[in-house]
């Protein structure tokens, strides 16, 4: 693997420097025509098979050591668009790796475990996306990224090396035969070396829609993936170049450049525009309305007006009422006579007029009432909360009910959790059981 690496970051800097300096030679393009472009192509690569890929990596995979082989493809494309395009893709070659995972270490024969399969032919069918350009302001693209994914078909040979001994209750592998569907998905870049060639270099995971493909037939479908550095060959006129090294990108950004030269022509227009009628347009009365549009003229000075210019009307600001003595007593006598069933949030009549004083108290001085609703210690937190809740509530409901604003009280339950006595006797246990009424 570290050949592999090293080859494909040497081959990354040589992209890089190979787009700075065509870009820095490249000459005027800008009426390049699209219909000439290429749309077809052929191309043929050579690289690296492994049973190794990102996805299931060495301990997940069936054997735990890969060992690099050499593979080979050609495929055949045509460009339907600048970025898409469908690609038939052909591949042969052979995947190679040693030492079963699913058996003990140290079992005799595991490290010497190992499978090789060949390729007998594989095919498979591809979209091919790009995304042709790394410049906006260079249509024919030196450096053209991609992405890959399709569905293919393929027949393979498997041979199965040292097998360790046969364990209960573990898959021995056997070597055969077989054919599977797969799904291809890769990822590269061509590199524009003239108008009809392009260097391919790229990388592609297929996942194996079998689990035999090594020999093991384990639970998990098989994968392999393959490393290339190839060429590919353009169709087409003599001075054409490839469909997917033409930049659309640029083409838009150079649409969006004349675009917004002509909105900003528009804007100044506009500009000029509104200045002229801010000159023809006078204010007498100076409300900040044109005569044009004031639909109430000559008002006083410093008078708010809306759009046509009319007064707004006067907001008068209710002037907040005082909590009084009387009203402090109206409290009181409400919380020392506000009794209920017992251990329910069910009103006894006796409190109801002490309550309707209360509810006439915030009808007339538009009060706001906080009631607050307590309980002893008796019982579980969950049905002494519920309790407290339901009684401030249930108070709330009746004042309600009286004519009182709702929005103006809030009903809360503090259960045991805020007691004004002891609960260890009954004295204090009934004091604690409350409701507790706040003006405000």
């Amino acid at each position: 693997m570290k050949t592999l690496k090293n080859w494909c970051l040497v081959a990354c800097l040589s992209a890089i420097s190979a787009q700075g300096i065509a870009q820095t030679s490249s000459t005027d393009t800008s009426k390049l025509p699209t219909d000439d472009l290429r749309r077809w192509s052929i191309g043929a690569n050579g690289g690296f098979l492994t049973h190794w890929t990102p996805f299931n990596r060495k301990t997940n995979g069936d054997y735990g050591n890969p060992h690099e082989k050499f593979g080979y493809s050609f495929f055949v494309k045509r460009q339907i668009m600048s970025s898409f395009g469908l690609q038939a893709d052909f591949l042969f070659g052979k995947v190679n790796a040693s030492k079963l995972n699913n058996f003990p270490d140290g079992l005799p024969g595991k490290d010497q475990s190992g499978y090789e399969t060949n390729i007998n032919w594989s095919a498979d069918l591809r979209g091919y996306f790009t995304v042709p350009n790394l410049s906006l302001s260079i249509k024919p693209a030196v450096i053209v990224p991609y992405l890959t994914a399709g569905v293919g078909y393929m027949s393979y040979s498997t041979t199965v090396r040292n097998p360790p001994p046969v364990m209960a209750n573990v898959p021995q592998p056997t070597s055969g035969d077989g054919k599977t569907w797969f799904l291809p998905i890769g990822i590269g870049f061509k590199i524009g070396v003239s108008k009809a060639v392009n260097i391919d270099l790229g990388y592609t995971v297929y996942s194996l829609r079998t689990n035999a493909f090594d020999g093991y037939r384990s639970g998990l479908h098989d994968h392999m993936s393959y490393g290339h550095l190839g060429i590919e060959y353009s169709f087409g006129k003599k001075n054409a170049r490839p469909l997917q090294n033409f930049s659309t990108v640029a083409v838009v950004h150079e649409e969006i450049k004349e675009t917004a030269a002509q909105l900003q022509a528009r804007l100044a227009a506009e500009e000029q525009k509104r200045l002229q009628d801010e000159r023809d347009m006078a204010d007498d009365d100076n409300d900040g309305v044109a005569n044009k549009y004031d639909k109430c003229p000559g008002t006083p000075a410093g008078t708010k007006v809306d759009g046509g210019g009319c007064p707004l009307p006067v907001v008068v600001v209710k002037e907040k009422e005082v909590i009084t003595q009387q009203d402090r007593r109206v409290i009181g006598d409400a919380i020392k006579n506000l009794e209920f069933a017992y251990g329910k949030a069910e009103i006894k009549e006796r409190s109801y007029p002490t309550l309707d004083r209360v509810a006439e108290l915030l009808i007339q001085k538009d009060f706001a009432l906080k009631l607050a609703g307590h309980t002893d210690s008796k019982g579980s937190m969950k049905a002494n909360m519920a309790l407290s809740k339901a009684r401030a509530q249930a108070v709330k409901n009746y004042l309600v009910s009286k004519g009182a604003n709702a929005s103006r009280i809030e009903a809360t339950g503090y259960g045991p959790l805020q007691p004004i006595a002891t609960n260890k006797t009954d004295k204090g246990r009934q004091m604690n059981r409350r409701v507790e009424f706040t003006l405000f």
